[in-house]
């Protein structure tokens, strides 16, 4: 729909409200009670509106601040008539030509494709994809993620090492020039993300049991590899426990052999040899078991008079978490030892509480009692309650009746606090050089102040890459409430982004504040013209398990009013990029930012199409 005048914007409209008045006799309004003629009046005139497509005729009206019809459906024609009253008086006061299209669409459509190159054919929403580490040593997995409809790599650098990238990076340039089709590089630093730091192991112990039906009875034996110890072999299955013995004695067993041992609790079971295969044995119980090192086993043959002996050795320690209940205490510690769980008494009485350290001890000085303080994506919440010279006290007020656990290098978020860290760590600066040689956009982690952008523009401009693009990772409080200056500071950059990191944004500035934060990003950002990225758990549920959520689906159409969409990483991640990339493409025609764009209706279409009924 090509308007170019004020005259021709009226007689559409007009046009448009004549067909809207006519519906009203083709709809069966007088078969309906009285009541309902109102609710049903404005259906039929908002359906014959929607049998038009009136992109172009929005587009328009917004260029002259205009309402574009989006809120149309409550009052379909009245707003119409509205529309064609305020044309007919500014027809009086403005020239007959239009004035320029949007400008500030236009400079946000260019700043986009500074960023991230063209758009792809018939999708204007980017798709931008994690890698996982595969990703270095499977070129096939890069060039289907490329085809599937990936137009921007990350690789996160908290995570693998420069050879793992270069590798990525590689088969990225390989598959861009395999099947010709662009693909832009962002590389995040890691920046100084607060983590639990280690607890210590537990006991060497492994415990194997079979699944047992609702009354009790066995449906499937648990299934234990047997491997020599002197060149202990993987499993090629699944394996309920590992049990590295002498390989001589491997070497003997035969299928039908049966295997006894007294297990950690003195208990007496039984296994039975299933299968022989390269490396190992297979054996399955019908019992529980716990067994540590040294654990007797004897092989028991019924056409032999003698018995073989062996014993399980050593065995890897168990990974501990830590459970934590509202109520609980939990100290933080600048202790460097790894930490540990609870101790408690025969009767579960605490005797000292869990302690954990943390990745980065100098904040501990920074916070101060009443201060809130999250864990593992905000699992898990307390309260500060007392500040020591080595260690912080914190008192669990969230988490749920059965309590939850928390392991090592889980994030810790402190909303409330204001933290004296540097922005860049050494490694960061490291970082920082593999980036500009290779990459091209850079995105910045953890940003809180607009003195900490002009740092990093200064360094790229040491490194030799001034003009290298920058995406500002918009993720804890302090930063969202400097977005404005954040925004300003980036401009002196060539191209420049935003990514609402809605993980730690949920955490810091409160779950049921999310939803009106990120609204409020998309608008400081769209008032910048700088291009926004919609990351966070996007299609984790198909990503990851192969199956999404009714939830994500909307979550991910959401999306469309973004310049780009983030996934992340999962087994499932090729079906995650394809559904994506469907999703965006069909929202396009409904969706631009935060206008509804009134495509024309099939529902309006097959509504009039039907045969009336007399």
């Amino acid at each position: 729909m090509a308007l170019q005048t004020l005259d021709d914007m009226s007689r559409t409209l007009i046009d448009l409200r004549t067909e809207m008045l006519g519906a009203e006799a083709e709809g069966g309004l007088m078969d309906l009670p009285a009541q309902t003629h109102a609710s049903a009046r404005n259906l039929l005139h908002y359906l014959a509106l929607r049998r038009h497509d009136l992109r172009g005729l929005q587009r328009q009206l917004d260029s002259l601040g205009l309402s574009s019809l989006e809120g149309a459906e409550a009052r379909a024609l009245e707003n119409v008539e509205a529309v064609i009253g305020i044309l007919r008086r500014l027809e009086a006061a403005l020239p007959a030509s239009l004035p320029p299209p949007n400008v500030g669409r236009a400079l946000l459509d260019a700043h986009t494709d500074a960023l991230f190159g063209p758009a792809p054919p018939g999708r204007t929403v980017r798709i931008m994809v994690t890698m996982p580490t595969e990703a270095a040593y499977d070129y096939t997995l890069v060039r289907n993620l490329l085809t599937s409809g990936m137009d921007c790599m990350r690789i996160n650098c908290a995570h693998d090492d420069p050879d793992v990238w270069e590798r990525t990076l590689r088969h990225l340039r390989r598959a861009s020039d395999d099947i010709r089709r662009p693909c832009r590089t962002v590389m995040d630093l890691a920046g100084p993300k607060l983590r639990t730091g280690g607890i210590e192991s537990g006991p060497r112990v492994v415990r194997w049991r079979p699944d047992r039906d609702a009354f009790g009875q066995v449906t499937a034996p648990a299934r234990i590899w047997l491997t020599p110890a002197e060149h202990p072999r993987a499993p090629t299955e699944p394996a309920a426990a590992t049990l590295p013995v002498r390989g001589s004695w491997v070497a003997q067993l035969t299928v039908g052999d049966r295997i006894t041992l007294f297990d950690a609790r003195d208990a007496k079971r039984e296994l039975t040899v299933t299968a022989l295969d390269a490396g190992g044995a297979w054996a399955e119980a019908d019992q529980t078991a716990y067994v540590v090192p040294g654990t007797t086993l004897v092989r028991e043959r019924r056409c032999a008079s003698h018995q073989r002996r062996t014993h399980v050795e050593d065995l890897p320690a168990t990974e501990q978490v830590i459970q934590l209940s509202a109520g609980d205490t939990l100290i933080l510690t600048k202790d460097p030892a790894h930490g540990r769980p609870a101790a408690r008494d025969q009767q579960g009485n605490v005797l000292a509480p869990a302690r954990i350290g943390v990745t980065l001890p100098e904040i501990l000085d920074d916070v101060k009692p009443g201060e809130a303080v999250w864990f593992d994506d905000g699992r898990i919440g307390g309260v500060i309650r007392h500040v020591g010279s080595a260690d912080v006290e914190v008192s669990i007020t969230h988490a749920n009746s059965a309590g939850l656990t928390l392991g090592a290098d889980k994030g810790i978020n402190l909303p409330d606090s204001t933290l004296r860290i540097p922005p860049m760590s050494s490694k960061d600066q490291d970082d920082l050089r593999f980036i500009a040689a290779r990459a091209d956009i850079v995105g910045y982690s953890f940003v809180r102040t607009a003195e900490e952008v002009r740092m990093l523009q200064e360094q790229l401009g040491t490194l030799g890459r001034p003009e290298l693009p920058l995406i500002l990772k918009i993720e804890t409080r302090r930063a969202f409430e400097q977005l404005p200056s954040l925004l300003m500071a980036v401009m002196h950059s060539t191209a420049a982004g935003v990514m609402i990191a809605r993980g730690d944004l949920a955490v810091e500035c409160g779950f049921e504040r999310l939803a009106e934060v990120q609204e409020e990003i998309l608008w400081m950002a769209e008032a910048s013209h700088v291009p926004v990225i919609w990351a966070t758990q996007v299609l984790e549920s198909l990503a990851k398990r192969g199956i999404p959520s009714r939830a994500e689906i909307t979550d991910a159409a959401m999306g469309e009013r973004a310049e780009c969409v983030m996934l992340n990483k999962g087994a499932h991640i090729l079906d995650a990029v394809h559904a994506l990339a469907t999703i965006l493409a069909r929202m396009q025609v409904h969706q631009q930012k935060k206008s509804a764009m009134l495509c024309q209706s099939r529902l309006a279409d097959r509504f009039f199409s039907q045969p009336r009924t007399e």
